[in-house]
């Protein structure tokens, strides 16, 4: 996959050296772990296309006043802010000890506390459900920004891409309408031009469309 090899050398080369924090920057040098980068191969960049507002190993304090790492920060700009945590699956997940437990909800708790949108993702479902992570990540995305919804659209467009986003599951011209509080007859003529620009796609339905998701490249 030489374009995402490329472009995940550009922005790692681009990251460091814009680093001058020497802990994170000595991080970033030794390179990303496998299951952040297979996500980035198998799920970030075929659904996004870039690597826009995501920082890798991003420092974040604890209680303690010491330091902990995201495996990947999402910032696309403004105060909002989302973290993105690779989890293994090995012996040591499936006996987790109290102290590690523990550990892993604190984290969590400051994450939260600290207004962090956080999704942390199975290294099993990126190399079992890529497809299905891709719609997660689309999802996550629509939270902050809607920054890859064509100019040319308008506003009912935007607003039922950034819909199609957050319900991870095909969804009816009924329930747009009552989202966008329009009639199913507009709600269907809006659908039919997301569909054309191909933001959506018809996810059931031949004569007569009945659901509609959003489109996965």
């Amino acid at each position: 996959m030489a374009r995402f090899d490329q472009a995940y050398e550009d922005w790692m080369n681009a990251v460091i050296a814009q680093e001058d924090n020497h802990r994170r920057r000595e991080i970033l040098e030794k390179g990303l772990g496998h299951g952040t980068v297979e996500f980035l191969r198998s799920v970030w960049f075929p659904a996004v296309k870039n690597f826009n507002g995501l920082q890798p190993e991003w420092e974040v304090r604890d209680f303690d006043n010491g330091y902990r790492y995201l495996d990947l920060a999402y910032m696309p700009g403004g105060d909002v802010k989302g973290g993105i945590e690779i989890q293994g699956y090995g012996t040591h997940a499936r006996d987790l000890d109290v102290r590690r437990f523990k550990d892993l909800c604190w984290r969590h708790c400051l994450l939260a506390l600290d207004d962090w949108i956080f999704l942390p993702i199975a290294y099993l479902s990126i190399t079992e459900e890529p497809k299905r992570c891709q719609q997660l990540v689309l999802a996550f995305i629509g939270k902050f920004v809607a920054e890859d919804v064509a100019e040319e659209s308008s506003w009912l467009e935007a607003e039922t891409v950034r819909f199609a986003r957050r319900l991870l599951r095909p969804f009816a011209p009924l329930e747009l309408a009552s989202h966008l509080q329009i009639s199913v007859t507009h709600a269907r003529r809006v659908l039919h031009r997301t569909v054309e620009k191909r933001q959506l796609i018809v996810a059931s339905g031949r004569n007569r469309y009945r659901t509609y998701a959003l489109r996965i490249q």
